[in-house]
């Protein structure tokens, strides 16, 4: 592909993931001889610029920094090799970290709501005219990555491999039950970020009905707490948003997937949380979890898609645990990014510590993941692994 920089009469300005908010706005905006195009998501985006090679003078993504449109887009643009052009993000919440982090992964400007449209249309022009006269600077400022020592990787390829092979007839037979008990794919995934801030997908075995979040406004009225469940039902309870998202009127940042179905993260594990014994909603026997899904929370067979995660190379099978796009972008401040800088992990110092001492902080668990950044070593993962192997496949909420 040649060089877009130069500016090309005709060109078009792809705008992905726009609210209709935003759309009403960019459409009011004279972006001279570029025409704007709209992508439903990034993934549409790529496989048309890919088919068709149109001319992309721009790219305008709606999305938070962590959120898969955002910072991680602008590094898979990159890894495919396609054009660099001007990358604008439109978000709701950033800050001087994020704004770093955005800046070294080939992002041009951030632009938080409610934002200024004559501002964003200079910049794009500006950008357009004069950023092949800015070579390199991108480049200069990102930082280096984490790569995974070769014996680390190495013996995760043979565990994960090994581990695969041995327990595929457990695949099967969960596939299968899963299948004959409900509707709906076996598989799910969710976006995580790992190491060096990279989002990837996060696999796990599914464990409830697909229409679960409908269920759990039907089951309100169980709850012994009815005045909690009355406001939530008058509240965002027939929102297609989690809450943060509605009050903001945009899109969810925090999906989880599932062939054509979708879930908020942020509602879902906080009905996982319910589950465990929050006294402000608590079901026995919740019937939005299926029987089989049942079994495998218990016995953390749902969690053994991960070992996927660690073949392809996403993950290891020791590290810190990668997190929801919703906490890492808590997480740039130079007192937490450490953890990013170690590999993300199955299992990991935390989860050791964890076992037999009751609650730990969310302090002391970020303190222990940059502990581990700091100290780990291919002798050190295996002393771990020894240590907590009732642990390797331990539930997230834990």
């Amino acid at each position: 592909m040649s060089n877009p920089q130069q500016e090309t009469p005709g060109a078009i300005i792809a705008v992905i993931n726009a609210s209709e908010a935003v759309s009403t706005r960019l459409d009011s905006l004279d972006f001279d001889d570029s025409v704007l195009v709209y992508f439903k998501n990034e993934t549409e985006f790529i496989s048309k610029w890919e088919k068709q090679l149109f001319d992309v003078s721009c790219i305008i993504s709606e999305a938070e920094v962590m959120a898969p449109a955002g910072i991680s887009f602008a590094t898979i643009l990159q890894q495919k090799k396609f054009p660099r052009v001007p990358f604008f993000i439109i978000c709701d919440h950033s800050n001087e970290n994020l704004a770093v982090l955005a800046l070294r992964s080939g992002v041009s400007d951030i632009f938080t709501r409610p934002f200024d449209s004559e501002a964003l249309q200079t910049r794009v022009l500006f950008f357009k005219k004069y950023g092949h006269l800015l070579p390199g600077k991108v480049n200069e400022l990102r930082s280096e990555k984490y790569k995974t020592p070769t014996v680390k990787r190495i013996f995760d390829l043979v565990f994960s491999s090994l581990a695969l092979l041995c327990l595929s007839p457990v695949f099967l037979i969960v596939y299968i039950a899963l299948k004959l008990e409900s509707k709906g794919p076996a598989f799910y995934y969710s976006y995580r970020v790992g190491t060096g801030y990279n989002v990837f997908k996060f696999y796990k075995f599914r464990s409830m009905y697909v229409n679960a979040d409908k269920r759990l406004k039907d089951l309100q009225h169980l709850n012994q707490y009815n005045a909690a469940a009355k406001t939530t039902e008058s509240g965002t309870a027939n929102s297609p948003l989690c809450a943060d998202c509605a009050k903001a009127g945009t899109k969810c940042q925090f999906l989880i997937y599932a062939d054509n179905n979708t879930w908020c993260e942020k509602q879902y594990i906080s009905s996982r949380k319910k589950e465990s014994g929050s006294a402000f909603f608590k079901l026995k026997d919740d019937p939005r979890i299926t029987k089989v899904g049942k079994i495998l929370r218990n016995t953390s067979i749902d969690e053994l898609p991960q070992l996927w995660n660690v073949f392809i190379g996403d993950m290891s099978i020791v590290g810190n645990r990668p997190l929801p796009l919703y906490e890492a972008e808590k997480l740039t401040t130079d007192k937490y990014a450490l953890r990013f800088l170690a590999p993300a992990g199955i299992t990991g110092l935390w989860q050791v510590e964890k076992r037999g001492k009751g609650e730990m902080s969310e302090e002391e668990r970020l303190m222990l993941d940059n502990t581990y950044a700091q100290n780990h070593s291919f002798t050190s993962d295996i002393k771990l692994i020894l240590k907590t192997i009732p642990a390797l496949f331990q539930k997230e909420n834990v």
